[in-house]
């Protein structure tokens, strides 16, 4: 029986504009750049290490997904340094890799052609902790006026807007990890209402004492201190997930006018789709609903799918259900499912977007990258890709995420050729 009650097939939208990817910007565990994240994920290297931005020696999760080699000063003017936290630095330099990659220069637009949307799960953490720490030892007089903003979920679409001179609509999805798939839904959205081109996806950063409160209130990280088994998904010994920042931003256009200024395509969102799970003890997961809307959207059949870029929460029960839901909609190890996340942890916001990147360019180069460290539990029923990548026919992937407080998202990528 079909997830998708009958009423929901009317929302999925009006057709007619298709939404090209012409542009990647990368800033990840594993490499600043999409082509260096993505070399890297290829060799299947484990971006997942000790905390070192702060001193997480007395936490009971030690482990994080960190950015590294990231100069702030090569991607921020010094007048916007002080202005702005480490997770806006990792949006402005994604935001503007994907303009380069799109070869896209706004200015050579009309005003109100392009605008931007993205996704952030808990803001400018470190830059409110920051200044919260002020104000106790020091007074209200040494928080700086920047707090006003800078802390904000809204700081990275505003900052890119204001660099890049996007005056078309902008806006924020907050929807944890979903967020970036979300977005990049409300892109193409915007696009089918006359725009020209957007700047989406995710961005995250919260490795901080204060983030780091927040994150392990939660109750769902892994405890281990060994990077390679700390975070498993749909392994039998999966004990919870490893938090990780950075995320990716790309630039959609309207199809026909990429094409016409000769852009190149790296792949089109073909359908995109978001459920709401109910109250807990009330109803079943939708992430099977969001997947089902998603390829109806798309006007694809389950077996067009060549490969699924799994959520893979690392939480057993978690994983049961989401290995369980992809069985239902293709058949038990039905198609082949990856969790490159494993290598960088999971990035709220920022890991659906990545996570987006992964399958656009894994469409790119006829390759699934592997989910590694891992081993398929006996009740997950799923072809879960491990050990190293796999070469594959490859036209058609669906990405799925799902957020903190019962938020679910599907996306379907198509390749251009």
């Amino acid at each position: 029986m079909t997830a998708v009650a009958p009423e929901e097939a009317g929302l999925i939208g009006a057709r007619g504009v298709e939404a090209a990817v012409t542009g990647i910007g990368v800033v990840a565990p594993g490499g600043v750049g999409a082509e260096q994240w993505w070399a890297a994920v290829l060799r299947g290297e484990n971006a997942i290490g000790p905390v070192t931005r702060f001193d997480a020696s007395g936490y009971p999760a030690r482990l994080a997904g960190e950015v590294t080699g990231f100069v702030d000063a090569d991607h921020v003017t010094s007048r916007l340094l002080p202005q702005t936290d480490r997770v806006t630095r990792f949006a402005l330099a994604a935001a503007a890799e994907a303009l380069s990659d799109a070869d896209l220069d706004p200015a050579r637009l009309p005003d109100y052609a392009v605008g931007v949307v993205t996704a952030n799960g808990s803001g400018g953490f470190e830059f409110g902790q920051h200044e919260l720490q002020a104000l106790w030892s020091k007074g209200s007089r040494h928080v700086g006026a920047y707090q006003s903003f800078a802390w904000f979920y809204a700081a990275n679409s505003g900052q890119i807007s204001i660099r890049h001179g996007l005056r078309g609509p902008s806006g924020v999805i907050v929807s944890e990890q979903a967020g970036g798939l979300d977005a990049v839904a409300q892109a193409r959205r915007q696009l089918r209402k006359g725009l020209r081109a957007v700047v989406t996806g995710g961005v995250d950063s919260a490795v901080c004492p204060w983030g780091w409160t927040a994150h392990l209130a939660d109750g769902g990280l892994s405890t281990g201190d060994d990077p390679d088994r700390a975070y498993l998904p749909f392994d039998a010994e999966a004990s919870g997930h490893v938090v990780g920042e950075g995320g990716a931003l790309f630039v959609l256009e309207d199809g026909d006018a990429a094409r016409g200024r000769g852009a190149t395509v790296h792949g089109t969102i073909a359908g995109c789709a978001a459920t709401f799970d109910p109250a807990p003890g009330t109803g079943e997961p939708r992430l099977l609903a969001a997947a089902e809307l998603a390829l109806a959207d798309a006007g694809v059949a389950p077996g067009e799918i060549d490969a699924v870029f799994a959520d893979g929460a690392g939480e057993r029960n978690a994983d049961r259900a989401e290995a369980q839901a992809l069985a239902a909609l293709f058949g038990p190890y039905g198609v082949p499912v990856t969790a490159p996340k494993s290598m960088t942890g999971r990035l709220s916001a920022g890991g659906s977007a990545l996570d987006l990147a992964a399958a656009l360019l894994a469409l790119r180069d006829q390759v699934i990258p592997p989910t590694t460290g891992t081993a398929r539990a006996d009740d997950c029923p799923v072809d879960l890709v491990t050990g190293g990548p796999r070469p594959a026919v490859l036209r058609t992937a669906l990405v799925l995420a799902r957020g903190r407080g019962g938020f679910n998202a599907a996306t379907v990528v198509r390749a251009t050729r």
